[in-house]
């Protein structure tokens, strides 16, 4: 039995003053079209903390810094590899209002009601919970 490729990855978990979290709404696969955080593929060479200010900066426009890495989950990646993700909490500097960029259809601030009723993507919620974040 051959191992799956491992694919580092990284998410930015933001929230705002009010407690809203910062989601955006996927343009690609996985998971395009629904609400997720902020987050890509962390590139050759790259640090994993420097990957998700860059992937918040590119999806959102919002810039930061890293607070601390809150937990990891792996998921299926649509060619079969596992994504590796890292999820980082970030607080956000200056300018809070998000702009969608780079792969992302929209970004928003949501609260934790709304956050239950959106369609998410796979597990976001759980671990949110898990991690005693929602």
């Amino acid at each position: 039995m051959t191992e799956r490729r491992e694919v580092p990855c990284v998410g930015a978990i933001v929230f705002d003053d009010d407690g809203r979290i910062l989601l955006i709404r996927r343009g690609n696969p996985p998971a395009q079209g629904q609400w997720s955080l902020p987050g890509g593929r962390v590139e050759p060479g790259e640090d994993s903390q420097d990957a998700v200010l860059r992937e918040l900066q590119e999806e959102t426009g919002l810039s930061g810094r890293v607070d601390r890495l809150v937990g990891e989950v792996r998921r299926g990646a649509p060619d079969g590899s596992i994504y590796v993700i890292h999820d980082y909490l970030l607080e956000v500097d200056g300018d809070c209002e998000p702009h969608a960029g780079d792969d992302a259809l929209d970004a928003c601030w949501f609260t934790v009601d709304e956050v239950e009723r959106l369609d998410t993507s796979a597990g976001l919620v759980e671990a949110l919970r898990g991690w005693d974040l929602l």
